[in-house]
This record gives C-alpha cells, sequence and structure tokens, in this order.
C-alpha cells in the first residue's frame, strides 16, 4: 500500500511540478531518511525586522538599549525579531516581517525603497527613537552641537534631518518616555512608550558585582559617583558641581567618582586627590564600578532635548543597589518616588542638603537602595516586560494571514484563492502566499502583489491571525503550524473523486473533511456547503465564485457564416473532466463546417482527438481573448464544484453545452444560458450543437442571458461575502 502511495504522488508531482522540481524533492527525502540532521535554513520568516541606524561599534550604548533589549523582550513576548545594519539593508528582507522598526536610522534610498515595499505588502512601518535626534530645532539647544565648527555641524545637522525623513515616512513610533512621546507625535500619528530596561546579562553582572561587594572590607569613605557617558553631559555637572565643592571640602571622607568624556573643572582641581577619574568604559564593566560608589548623582539641565532623556542612570545604579540624588526634571521626577525609591533636587541648595541627608545617614541610603532594587525588578527586565511590548506589537501589525497553496501555477483553485487574497489585501490585510516548491520572491496576480514563501528551505515562525488552506495536499502544513490563532479550509471541489477507486491519495482527500477540531471550513459552492453539511456535519461559511467581468469583451456570434470554432476545455489526464466525451461530439461534426480548439493547462491532447488548434498553459490573462475567439464551448465534466469555462464563455457572448453537475448548476438553467445533456448521450449533445445553429430565437435567449448571468457574477458583487468568510 504504501508503495503504491508513493508511485501515486511521485505521479501527481510530476504532473504539477514537473521533473525537476519532484527530483529535489525525492533527493530531500533520501537526506532527511537516511543522513538525518537538522535542516539549514536559507531563509525565516519572523514577526519584527530592526533596522538599525546607530553604529554600535561607535555608540554601543543606545543600540544595546533599544535594539537588543527589546529583541530579548519580544521574544519572551513570544515573537521572533532580527536586526540588521541599515547600510546592509536589502530592501527585499522586507517582505520576511510582519512589523519593521527602524532605530535611529537616517534616510537613504534603500531605506525609502524598503518602507515603500513594507506599505505595499500591509507591513507596519514603526520608528524607534530615545533622543529629540529628529529635527534640528531640537539638537539646536545642545550645548555640546552649539560648540562644533561649522563643517561639523553641518554634517551633524545632516544625520538629524535624515532621521528625521525616516520618521516622517512611518507609521508610528515607540520611545522611552512620556516628553519624547509628546514630540513624537507632532510627525506620527501614534506613539508608544516602552521604557528603558535592563537585559537578563545586565541583572546577571549585576547581580555579581553586589555578591563581590559583600565580600569586600566596609571603607569610611563614601563614594559620590557621576556616570557620565559622553562629553554632552558637561553642562549637567554644572549643576551639582557647586554642591560637589562644598560637600568635598565639608567632609574629609567623601570621595568623588567621575567616570567618561567628562572636562574636569578647574575649579575641582584643588581637590584633586578626592577624585577619581576614569575613562569610558565597556558597559559590561559598569555594574562593578556603580556598584562601588555610595550614591549615584544624575543631574540634567532642563531643556526640551533632556525632558526627553531616559532615566537609565537610575535603573544602572538600582540593580546593584545604590540611591540615587537625580534632577527633579523629566523621567527622572516621573519614577522617581522622592525619598523613598530616590532622591529630586531642584537647586544648589536641594543638591547640597539632599546628598548631605545620604552622606551622614547609612540606614536612609540603604533604605532608598533596596526600595529602588525592588522597582527595578519588578518593571525594569527584558523578561518581565515583555508581553507588553509584544501585546503592542501585535495590535499596531495589520491582520497577518497565509494562504497555504498546493501550487503557485495558475489553476482554477488557485485563482479564487489569489482573488480572495487580492480582496483581504485591499481590507488591510498583510497577506503571504505559502507553496511546497515557490523560489520566487513576489507573486503578481491582477495588479496586487504578494509575499511568495516557498517551504522548501524554510521555517515559519512568524505569527498568523489566520491561515488557510486549499486542497488536501495544504492540510498537513495547515494542521500543524501552531503559531496561529485561526485555520480555514477552502473547500472548491469533493476532492475524493479526483482519484479512482483504489487509489491511495482517494482516502488521503477524504479525511480532509473529518478533521474534528481546530478547523473551519469556508466554500465556493453552494453544493460543497450542502455535502459539508449533510455528510460530515461541517458548518461551512459561503460566498460565490465570480469573475472579473472587465476582462471580457462580449460580441454577438453569427453561426451562419465561415467555420463554427468548437472550444473544449479542460485536463484529458484527470478522469472526473470527462474530456474524452466532448471529444466524441466534436468527432461527429462536418470537419468542413467546425473547427475544433483545446485548451489544458497540464495534459496533452490524446492521439486519437481531433483538435485544429491545442493550446497549452495560457497565461490567465489570455484567456478571455481564447474564449471570445470561440462560438460554442462543450464542457463535459461530470464532478466540479463550481465551473468556470462557461460563466467565462458567457461573459464574451458565446454559446455554452455542457453536462449538468452539482457544481455549475449553481448558475447554468437550461434552455435559459445554456444547454444541458445527459452525461455520456452523445447524440444528445449533437442535437443540442443542431438546435443551436437551426434557431436563432434560442442563440439571442442564451445570449442575452448569458450576459446577465455573468454580470451577477462579476468579483465585486461577491466581495463583501468574500471578505465575511474571514471575518472573526
Amino acid at each position: 500500500m504504501r508503495i503504491k502511495y508513493w508511485i501515486d504522488k511521485t505521479k501527481k508531482s510530476l504532473r504539477e511540478y514537473g521533473a525537476i522540481a519532484t527530483a529535489k524533492k525525492i533527493v530531500k527525502k533520501i537526506i532527511r531518511k537516511f543522513i538525518g540532521g537538522n535542516p539549514v535554513y536559507k531563509r525565516v520568516i519572523r514577526d519584527v525586522l530592526f533596522v538599525n541606524g546607530c553604529d554600535p561599534n561607535l555608540v554601543p550604548h543606545p543600540y544595546r538599549y533599544r535594539v537588543l533589549h527589546q529583541m530579548e523582550q519580544l521574544n519572551a513576548g513570544c515573537l521572533e525579531s532580527e536586526e540588521v545594519f541599515y547600510i546592509n539593508l536589502n530592501p527585499v528582507i522586507i517582505r520576511d516581517f510582519r512589523v519593521i522598526i527602524f532605530y535611529r536610522c537616517p534616510w537613504t534610498e534603500q531605506v525609502e525603497k524598503a518602507i515603500e515595499l513594507a506599505k505595499s505588502l500591509n507591513k507596519k512601518v514603526l520608528f524607534d527613537i530615545d533622543d529629540l535626534v529628529i529635527d534640528t530645532s531640537y539638537t539646536d539647544l545642545i550645548p555640546y552641537v552649539k560648540s562644533l565648527s561649522k563643517s561639523d555641524k553641518a554634517i551633524y545637522d545632516d544625520g538629524v534631518i535624515r532621521m528625521g525623513k525616516t520618521l516622517r515616512l512611518c507609521e508610528g513610533a515607540i520611545t522611552t518616555t512620556e516628553a519624547l512621546a509628546t514630540e513624537l507625535k507632532k510627525f506620527v500619528p501614534s506613539v508608544y512608550i516602552n521604557r528603558n530596561v535592563a537585559s537578563e546579562e545586565m541583572w546577571q553582572l549585576s547581580q555579581a558585582a553586589l555578591e563581590k561587594r559583600i565580600l569586600k572590607t566596609k571603607s569610611e569613605d563614601i563614594v559620590i559617583g557621576y556616570f557620565s557617558g559622553s562629553i554632552t553631559h558637561n553642562a549637567d555637572f554644572d549643576l551639582v558641581k557647586p554642591a560637589l565643592i562644598k560637600l568635598l571640602a565639608e567632609f574629609k571622607n567623601v570621595r568623588l567618582l567621575l567616570l567618561g568624556e567628562l572636562d574636569l573643572p578647574s575649579d575641582l582641581k584643588n581637590f584633586a586627590n578626592k577624585i577619581i577619574k576614569k575613562p569610558f568604559t565597556d558597559w559590561k564593566n559598569l555594574p562593578e564600578l556603580i556598584s562601588n560608589v555610595d550614591i549615584n548623582i544624575a543631574p540634567i539641565e532642563e531643556s526640551i532635548f533632556n525632558d526627553a532623556k531616559s532615566e537609565n542612570k537610575w535603573v544602572e545604579a538600582a540593580l546593584v543597589k545604590v540611591p540615587t540624588v537625580a534632577s527633579n526634571f523629566g523621567a527622572f521626577k516621573q519614577v522617581i518616588k522622592h525619598g523613598e525609591t530616590g532622591l529630586l533636587c531642584s537647586t544648589t541648595d536641594e543638591w547640597y542638603s539632599e546628598l548631605k541627608k545620604l552622606i551622614v545617614n547609612e540606614q536612609l541610603r540603604n533604605k532608598i537602595a533596596e526600595n529602588a532594587f525592588k522597582i527595578a525588578k519588578q518593571k525594569y527586565n527584558t523578561i518581565l516586560t515583555g508581553y507588553k511590548l509584544a501585546r503592542h506589537i501585535n495590535s499596531v501589525a495589520n491582520r497577518h494571514i497565509g494562504f497555504f497553496l498546493p501550487s503557485i501555477l495558475i489553476s482554477g483553485g488557485i485563482r479564487v484563492a489569489l482573488v480572495h487574497a487580492a480582496y483581504l489585501q485591499d481590507a488591510g490585510c498583510d497577506v503571504d502566499i505559502i507553496a511546497p516548491e515557490a523560489n520566487i520572491d513576489f507573486l503578481e496576480f491582477q495588479d496586487h502583489k504578494f509575499n511568495v514563501i516557498g517551504l522548501s528551505g524554510t521555517r515559519i515562525s512568524a505569527q498568523y491571525d489566520t491561515i488557510v488552506g486549499t486542497l488536501y495536499t495544504t492540510i498537513s502544513s495547515l494542521m500543524n503550524y501552531s503559531k496561529t490563532n485561526r485555520r480555514l479550509y477552502l473547500v472548491q471541489n469533493y476532492e475524493t473523486d479526483f482519484y479512482r477507486h483504489g487509489e491511495f491519495l482517494r482516502g488521503e482527500a477524504e479525511k480532509t473533511y473529518s478533521i474534528p477540531y481546530g478547523l473551519e471550513y469556508i466554500t465556493i459552492s453552494k453544493w460543497c456547503e450542502k455535502w459539508l453539511k449533510e455528510k460530515y456535519s461541517q458548518k461551512a461559511k459561503f460566498a460565490p465564485n465570480g469573475i472579473n467581468l472587465s476582462d471580457f469583451v462580449p460580441h454577438k456570434r453569427n453561426l451562419r457564416n465561415g467555420k463554427i470554432r468548437i472550444l473544449i476545455e479542460g485536463d484529458c489526464a484527470s478522469h472526473y473532466k470527462n474530456v474524452d466525451e466532448s471529444f466524441r461530439i466534436v468527432d461527429k461534426l462536418d470537419k468542413d463546417k467546425f473547427e475544433v480548439w483545446y485548451m489544458s493547462y497540464n495534459a496533452a491532447p490524446k492521439d486519437w482527438y481531433r483538435v485544429d488548434r491545442f493550446l497549452s498553459k495560457v497565461p490567465f490573462e489570455k484567456v478571455a481573448q481564447v474564449y471570445e475567439q470561440c462560438d460554442i464551448l462543450i464542457k463535459s465534466s461530470w464532478l466540479e464544484s463550481f465551473s468556470y469555462p462557461p460563466l467565462e464563455m458567457m461573459a464574451t457572448g458565446g454559446f455554452c453545452i455542457v453536462v449538468p453537475n452539482d457544481g455549475n448548476v449553481e448558475y447554468l438553467v437550461d434552455e435559459k444560458n445554456c444547454l444541458f445533456y445527459e452525461l455520456g448521450n452523445i447524440n444528445a449533445g449533437l442535437n443540442c450543437i443542431e438546435r443551436l445553429l437551426a434557431d436563432e430565437h434560442l442563440q439571442q435567449k442564451l445570449y442575452e442571458n448569458g450576459l446577465e448571468t455573468a454580470k451577477r457574477r462579476d468579483w465585486e458583487n461577491c466581495k463583501e461575502q468574500i471578505l465575511e468568510l474571514y471575518r472573526d
């Protein structure tokens, strides 16, 4: 039985994908079976892409907090992410993500192309920023920037302007503080605050530093630490300098640690023996350095630029249980509870008095440090805050829908699925087309462009709101994918009868309708809706099939002058298409009076067929031209859920002679818009042709009603019903 199964499956693969693709599939299966090993993925589909505009080699601190830490948060919130430096950005990779976040990213042509592509695919584009370096009206307020030479400032301003240009192209922003959010709302419609938090590694290093401090002999000295970082903080230090001078003079045991690029003021040089100066250092050394001070200070000059800065200095000290005295301004004012988790100062006198409190009161130092540590542990950890960020990303991301298709070769069933996908894309959904052997980046269909995901060599790990399968071969992928809220199966036919009795795949197709859980059925056929309910107790939602009426140009046929052209359509290798019967009918027609065209996407005509012209693999956009050039369609299928050829023929004004089946009687009415003949009755089929040629009144009736039927089936008239299938 298994051998027969593989033979049937190989034949089907050869028919649908060709010899080369089938050979590749067989080789892969052999490798997995007999060689084993973990697969190497050439492509991974994830949720979020960070496009980093901040060179981590030059400015590591912001990149770490706003890219690496947020990636860690998202991972804890069950969202997979990746990052790329903006210089290395290839716009096409945008297609593999639901949300793209540009962090401090200056505009380039590649960046703009990526954003345009993302928007065309309904990917959500956000901007992340932790400073007001988005407009020169803000950066011109920075004392350091004011001190730059004209040429250096021009270079700096260019970066700021280009960063603002990228921001304006985005649909929303993520930032660190309330003040920054207020300013960003002047540029984008929505802003989400995700405060800077400490990574797991920061916590690990901080815990190690704490344990190391416990083992040290306690010193009588009280060390005040100022961890300035960049040179832009000189003006901030001036706020606390008078108080520090006074305290250094007053207390013999007070020491001052200055770390970073801060210039040592001349009026502090008298206390050089009490000042420890350390250069800018790797962030991994900071926890131990901070843990060795008794008091952390965080002065910040009041300005709109500084109002936007985060509370990082307070957090990093809290992790190692060091109390912070900070300016009563900006983020510090927002997060520090005065007297409990830190001390806040607005004047020189307050800086002096609050620092003195901590110098003389060890118990107060310990109390504030412990309280700050508890808050940091609850609210400033990537893992513990990941859920909220992930929830926000999911809330702003456009609805993500994946269509699992058996192939991207355009057949009738594939075309229907793509029409549904097109309407969903028009409605703002982010739609992926997923197929086994697809090897193209994008699929273009009726003025729509879809991201294509080939299952070979690809790991799909993004979340989908809904995934959709059609044809039984997609069921396994559909049911095995876990990161989705909803699975839909689009029933377009009774697939069991695609195979003859005794064929293994007949049973595989039958399983499709008996899945007891986790699957919803939708269909394009009233007939399918009926048997799903009656035979399998499956309730299916229904929306009708249609055509793009504008693709078809109708004209009235003249059946009296010249040769009459008969069209036969269908895959003669599929037994249920019953193509042989159509050719048995035309075989009895006068060759001088009738011309026969045969259109088939897959199988070639059999040797005995009478064919004047064979049309193979006609591109979808040219199919209407075939119908327009023919007079009569003969369609003898005995199994169709919805038969397109008669509808398309009627849309051009042509005539249809058809075997009635459960799928086509939904819109075909004998003697009104077509002529029916009994399955297997060749003479009845011939009689229909003769009647049609002899009766001009019948021709007119079928012509008018056929056009009216096609008009009712214009896709635009079905759009709302189709969208309703996919609503929760």
